[in-house]
C-alpha cells in the first residue's frame, strides 16, 4: 500500500497528539495525584505509536512504546512520580517532535534514540508492564441462552482463540482486523478480554472470542490466518442445549434481558458497536485550496467593485438592483470565506508553556504562565507570523523580567513569579496582551543606554515621558542586558519584534512599573488579505489608506497650519501634531495647492500625524496585493490594489510615515 497519501494526515495528526501530550503533561507535573492526566497521555502516544508503526517510523514507535511502559506503570500505581520521570517524559516528547518535523521536511524521521529508550527502561527497572491477559471465557446464563436460541435456527458457536505474534507493535489494530474478518462471518456473542481491554491493548498477545456463524472450522481458520502477524488460531465448537433444555433454567431477568437484545439489539459486535460515525461534521482542508479559494475571492471583489462603478455610470434601476444583490451576497461570501481561514492563537500559545518551563529550570526561576483567551481567532496569514515576536518578547519576560526566587521573596513578593498572556478581540482587530509582575523596566537605566548608544542626545532626554521613554527598548541594537544571553536573543534588542508586529499592519506599545512589572499589549489586523480602506485622490493618482491607521479626517484652513523647526504642524484637539504632504512625499506631478487642506489624521500607537491629500473620495473594501519584485524597498508603500475602473491604486503603509 502506497503510504505517502497518508502522510500529510499522519504528520498533521502527530503534531496534534504530541501537542495534547505536552499539554497534559504540564497540567500533570502541576497535580500528580489526578491520573486521568496520565490516561489522556497514554492515549495519544498509545494512538502516535500505532501511526508510526503503520507509516514505517520505527524509531517513532519504539519511543512511544517505551513511553506507554512508563505511562502504565505510573496510572497502574507501580512507579512513584519523580522529577526524573517527568523530565525523561519531556525529553520524550522533545525527541518525537524532532522526528515529526523531519517527517514533514521530507526526512525519514529517523533518530538515534537508544540512550533515551534506555532511560525509560531504567525507570520502570526493566519489568515488563503488567496487562491483562486472555482468561477463560465465561459462559454465563445470558450467553448459554442466546447460543441455544441459534442453535434452534441451525447456525454453529465456536470459541476461537487468537494468538498474535509476540513483536507485534499493533495488537489492538490487529485484533480488530480479527474481528472485522469475524463479523463478516457471524456475530461475535462475547469476548475475553472484553472490547475495550482489546482496543486498549490490555492484553498480552491472545484473546478469545465467541462466534455464531454457518461458516466452517476451516474457512474461518484460513479466513483469520491471513491477517497479518497473527501466529495462530485455535477454534474449538461450544456445546450448546436447545432452547426447550434451556427454559426451566432461565430466570425472568436473563429472560427480560434476551427480550430485550432480541427485540432492540442489531447484529453487530461490540467492536463493530464502538465504530459507529459520530456526530462530527468537520473536515481536514488543506491551507493552499484555502488561499487558492481567498485568490479567487479576491479578483470578484474587484469585478464587484467595477460593476458597482458601471451600474453607478449608466443609472438603470435593474442593473442597481442585480448589483446590490450581488454585493449582498459577496459580502456574506466574503465573510464565510474569511472565517474559514480564521485560527485560534492557541495553536501559537500551546508551545508557550512548555517553553517556559524548560527556561525556568534552566535559569533558576520559578515562574507561572497564564494563558487567557486562547480560543481568540485570527487569520492564519498573521497567525504564521506573530509567533516568533511573541517567542521572543516571553523570553524577554522570563529573562529580563522576573527576578531570582531569592530576590522576589526580598521584594515582598511570592517568589514564583507570573506571566500573563491575554488575548481577546476588540472591532476589527486582535489584541494579544504579554504581561509579567516582574522587576519592570528601569527608566534611568534604559535613558542611559540610549545616550551612550547615540539614540537620543542630553536635551531629547529631559523632554521625554515614561512612556516614551519605555519604548527606547524598541530602538534597534538596543539592550539592557548586561551579559549576551541565548534566552532572550543575545542582546539583538526587540526591533525585531517591533518591526515584524508593524509588517502586519500592527502595533505594539509598552507600559511598566518598576518594581512591579511591564506590559507588552500588541494590536493586530483580524485579516490581510482584504481591508477597508480610504481611497483618496492626489492631483491625478489615487491612493489607498487603510481605516485601521486612520482615526478621522478634516478639512484644515491655511491660517491654521503653524510651522515648527521647518515642520509643518497643526493643533489637533489640544495636540500639536506633524503635517506631512503626500504630493511631495511621493512626487506626484502636476500637483496644485487649493484654498484648504484635506487632511487624514492617522495613527501608530500613540502617536499621531496628519496627511495632506487633494480630495476624499470614499471607503471601499479593497484587495491588498503585493508588490513582489516589481518595486523592492519602495518607502511608505505596502501593497496596491486594482479599483473598479481597472486602476491601480498604490496602498499607503502609514506607519512608515510616522517616526
Amino acid at each position: 500500500m502506497d503510504m505517502n497519501q497518508y502522510l500529510e494526515v499522519f504528520i498533521e495528526e502527530s503534531r496534534e497528539h504530541l501537542q495534547n501530550v505536552n499539554d497534559q503533561l504540564m497540567r500533570f507535573e502541576k497535580n500528580t495525584d489526578d491520573l486521568g492526566y496520565v490516561n489522556e497521555i497514554f492515549r495519544s502516544a498509545h494512538t502516535l505509536k500505532g501511526m508510526s508503526a503503520t507509516m514505517g517510523f520505527d524509531d517513532l514507535a519504539q519511543l512511544t512504546h517505551k513511553m506507554e511502559n512508563v505511562l502504565d506503570a505510573v496510572r497502574n500505581h507501580q512507579l512513584d512520580v519523580h522529577t526524573e520521570v517527568l523530565d525523561a517524559l519531556f525529553e520524550s516528547v522533545d525527541a518525537l517532535e524532532i522526528m515529526v518535523q523531519s517527517i514533514s521536511e521530507g526526512g525519514d524521521g529517523q533518530l538515534d534514540v537508544k540512550l533515551l529508550v534506555q532511560k525509560l527502561q531504567r525507570i520502570v527497572a526493566e519489568e515488563p508492564v503488567a496487562q491483562h491477559a486472555a482468561s477463560p471465557i465465561e459462559y454465563d446464563e445470558l450467553v448459554q441462552t442466546l447460543l441455544s436460541q441459534t442453535a434452534d435456527q441451525g447456525f454453529n458457536a465456536f470459541e476461537i482463540t487468537v494468538q498474535l505474534e509476540r513483536t507485534c507493535l499493533l495488537k489492538a489494530a490487529r485484533a480488530y482486523m480479527v474481528f472485522d474478518v469475524l463479523e463478516q462471518a457471524g456475530d461475535v456473542i462475547k469476548s475475553a478480554p472484553t472490547v475495550q481491554d482489546i482496543e486498549q491493548e490490555k492484553f498480552e498477545s491472545s484473546f478469545i472470542v465467541i462466534l455464531v456463524t454457518n461458516e466452517s472450522q476451516e474457512k474461518l481458520q484460513a479466513s483469520i490466518m491471513e491477517v497479518s502477524e497473527v501466529e495462530s488460531v485455535k477454534i474449538a465448537a461450544v456445546p450448546v442445549k436447545k432452547e426447550t433444555e434451556m427454559e426451566e433454567l432461565v430466570s425472568p431477568e436473563v429472560a427480560a434481558a434476551i427480550q430485550e437484545v432480541t427485540v432492540s439489539a442489531p447484529s453487530k459486535s461490540p467492536v463493530e458497536e464502538k465504530r459507529q460515525p459520530s456526530n462530527n461534521k468537520t473536515i481536514r482542508v488543506n491551507i493552499d485550496r484555502l488561499d487558492s479559494l481567498m485568490n479567487l475571492f479576491e479578483e470578484l471583489v474587484i469585478d464587484r467593485g467595477r460593476l458597482e462603478q458601471i451600474s453607478k455610470e449608466l443609472n438603470n434601476s435593474e442593473l442597481d438592483e442585480t448589483v446590490e444583490r450581488m454585493s449582498r451576497i459577496s459580502g456574506d461570501l466574503q465573510t464565510i470565506i474569511l472565517n474559514m481561514r480564521m485560527v485560534p492563537v492557541e495553536t501559537v500559545f500551546n508551545r508557550f508553556p512548555r517553553m517556559v518551563r524548560q527556561l525556568s529550570k534552566d535559569l533558576g526561576k520559578q515562574i507561572e504562565l497564564q494563558i487567557v483567551g486562547a480560543d481568540t481567532e485570527l487569520d492564519r496569514t498573521v497567525i504564521d507570523e506573530i509567533g516568533d515576536p511573541l517567542v521572543h518578547l516571553l523570553r524577554n519576560a522570563v529573562d529580563h523580567g522576573i527576578e531570582m526566587p531569592q530576590a522576589r521573596l526580598e521584594n515582598g513578593k511570592n517568589e514564583k513569579g507570573t506571566i500573563r498572556l491575554k488575548a481577546y478581540h476588540s472591532g476589527n482587530h486582535v489584541f494579544i496582551d504579554l504581561e509579567d509582575d516582574g522587576a519592570g523596566i528601569n527608566r534611568e537605566k534604559v535613558l542611559q543606554k540610549a545616550l551612550d548608544r547615540g539614540i537620543i542626545d542630553g536635551k531629547t532626554a529631559e523632554t521625554l515621558t515614561d512612556k516614551q521613554v519605555y519604548e527606547l527598548i524598541f530602538a534597534s541594537g538596543f539592550s539592557t542586558a548586561e551579559q549576551i544571553s541565548d534566552v532572550s536573543g543575545r542582546g539583538v534588542g526587540l526591533d525585531v519584534v517591533k518591526n515584524t508586529i508593524e509588517s502586519l499592519g500592527g502595533s505594539v506599545t509598552i507600559d511598566s512599573n518598576e518594581g512591579y512589572g511591564s506590559r507588552f499589549s500588541i494590536q493586530l489586523p483580524l485579516t490581510l488579505s482584504i481591508i477597508s480602506a480610504l481611497l483618496v485622490q492626489m492631483s491625478e493618482e489615487r491612493y489607498a489608506l487603510p481605516l485601521s491607521s486612520i482615526i478621522e479626517t478634516a478639512i484644515v484652513q491655511p491660517k491654521e497650519v503653524m510651522h515648527v523647526h521647518g515642520q509643518k504642524v497643526i493643533d489637533f484637539r489640544g495636540a500639536i501634531i506633524p503635517l506631512l504632504d503626500l504630493k511631495e512625499l511621493f512626487t506626484v506631478p502636476n500637483s496644485v495647492q487649493g484654498d484648504h487642506y484635506s487632511v487624514v489624521i492617522v495613527k501608530k500607537g500613540e502617536k499621531t500625524a496628519g496627511l495632506i491629500v487633494d480630495s476624499f473620495i470614499g471607503q471601499q473594501e479593497i484587495v491588498l496585493k503585493s508588490l513582489g519584485h516589481y518595486l523592492p524597498g519602495a518607502f511608505a508603500i505596502s501593497g496596491a490594489t486594482i479599483l473598479g475602473d481597472g486602476q491601480v491604486a498604490l496602498i499607503i503603509d502609514c506607519n512608515a510615515l510616522i517616526k
